[in-house]
């Protein structure tokens, strides 16, 4: 019932793809997800390339599916994580981060498809004219780094703006949500948060525990100040950094206080002193349960919610 374009250009059974967290998008959670009939997306994040290697090779024995690996174009190992993507031929890419016109071409030479991350319709259209396969448009919603636009108001502009497929992402965990994404225009949906909370998910029981607590407003923004937003929980280390922010911090001073916190939280557990980045959706999420379970309760509630809607036109 929800195939679309996206299933078709990424062979794929459901267009569902997981996003491209860094230290959490690790080979076990991208093959899990592959598996369960998603896109599975390992995170290249800041990570030397011979640790990129590694997991996707991992990936791969791990699933005979299509995956992905999310390059943040930002990373000081940008240029060697590129050839090691091209060397694996990785069947998607997506990035985050930046503009990847410079590798685009280089890319393509083997075939992959290629998805950036935008924050805006003018950045769409440019990745457009650039020769992406599809985008991923993320509203704020999304956890970790953010734009301003919100997941409704962006989609649906974005959509139209652009002829290649627009993936929507910020603020999507269950049925209703994708539902909502196709009305808008998309023709599959990136999940981040939700994803975090699976059996597979590497991150630390705690951090995982952390989200399924939260409620509706414990996701909050930091470092809006500085021109590069963060959504992360509230903690400790959150509100000591809000309390720093109202003072007046620099960019290179914020970033060196937060440099090394997502990874302390992720795997060591410590979620009071690291960054909990999670989106807004996080208030949603009560169980940790299998990948395969998540993707196929997420159709099955988009079936179930379409039927409601359906009656609702004959009464």
């Amino acid at each position: 019932m929800f195939k679309t374009k996206i299933c078709d250009l990424l062979n794929i059974e459901a267009p569902i793809l997981q996003g491209g967290m860094a230290w959490v998008a690790t080979a076990e959670l991208a093959a899990a997800v592959s598996n369960a009939g998603g896109l599975g997306v390992v995170a290249a994040g800041n990570a030397p390339a011979e640790i990129v290697e590694e997991q996707i090779v991992k990936t791969r024995q791990l699933t005979d599916k299509p995956f992905g690996v999310n390059i943040m174009l930002l990373s000081p190992f940008i240029d060697e994580v590129v050839e090691v993507v091209h060397r694996q031929k990785v069947p998607v890419v997506t990035t985050g981060a930046g503009n990847p016109g410079k590798y685009m071409a280089y890319l393509k030479e083997y075939g992959a498809k290629i998805i950036p991350v935008v924050p805006s319709v003018a950045l769409a259209k440019r990745m457009e004219r650039a020769g992406s396969d599809a985008i991923i448009v993320e509203g704020t919603e999304a956890g970790g780094h953010i734009g301003e636009l919100t997941t409704m108001a962006l989609v649906p502009q974005a959509a139209q703006a652009v002829s290649i497929p627009v993936i929507a992402a910020g603020g999507i965990a269950d049925g209703r949500g994708f539902l909502a994404a196709l009305s808008l225009g998309a023709q599959a949906v990136q999940v981040g948060t939700r994803f975090v909370c699976s059996t597979e998910c590497e991150a630390h029981d705690a951090y995982k525990e952390m989200l399924v607590k939260a409620g509706d407003r414990d996701a909050v923004v930091t470092a809006r100040s500085t021109g590069h937003p963060v959504r992360v929980l509230k903690n400790r280390f959150v509100k000591e950094l809000l309390a720093i922010e109202k003072e007046g911090i620099s960019l290179e001073d914020l970033e060196q206080m937060g440099a090394g916190k997502l990874r302390i939280a992720v795997q060591d557990g410590n979620i009071q002193d690291g960054s909990v980045m999670a989106g807004q959706i996080a208030g949603l999420i009560n169980d940790i349960k299998p990948c395969k379970e998540i993707i196929t309760g997420i159709l099955q509630d988009a079936s179930d919610q379409l039927e409601k809607l359906n009656s609702l036109k004959g009464e």
